[in-house]
């Protein structure tokens, strides 16, 4: 009797670290399944700006910030504090006169999820310029998924000496 007892116990006790087991890799899956389609996301925002830029469409281009006044943008030793300063500075530096756009590219992106609705992103751009020089620099972008989609919600951006 009792070594039957102690098999059913066993048989009970498998079948428990079975089924702990799958729900485990069940709840992983759908982590990591959630994790690829917001890192996906966040990647498709930056090549949308990517290419509105190559457009010279910077109002596209700035599409991929928070519209707020709590949108914080870094650059050098200078704050900027909201969408409306952000745009400002980006028209000061390459649409108004004297100025160009150039031609963007992003690369080495590393994107990190930090919750289901935020996400970290480590990357490099560079512009190629029409008189041939590549001004280039490293960027690290911090988005957060709203219900229009994900959006930068603070950008710290370098330039290369």
């Amino acid at each position: 009797m009792r070594k039957r007892f102690l098999l059913y116990l066993l048989s009970v006790l498998g079948g428990l670290q079975i089924m702990l087991f799958v729900m485990s890799n069940q709840a992983h899956a759908q982590v990591t399944s959630s994790d690829t389609v917001a890192k996906a996301a966040v990647e498709h925002v930056l090549r949308t700006q990517q290419e509105a830029w190559n457009r010279h469409d910077l109002e596209a281009f700035m599409a991929g910030y928070w519209n707020s006044p709590q949108l914080t943008f870094f650059s050098g030793a200078n704050e900027r504090n909201g969408w409306q300063a952000t745009i400002d500075r980006y028209r000061a530096n390459y649409t108004s006169s004297g100025h160009e756009m150039g031609k963007l590219e992003f690369s080495g992106l590393r994107i990190e999820s930090l919750a289901q609705d935020a996400a970290f992103v480590r990357g490099s751009w560079r512009l190629t310029m029409s008189d041939g020089k590549t001004p280039h620099g490293l960027f690290t972008l911090v988005f957060r998924k709203f219900p229009e989609g994900w959006k930068i919600v603070h950008d710290h951006t370098s330039a290369a000496d």
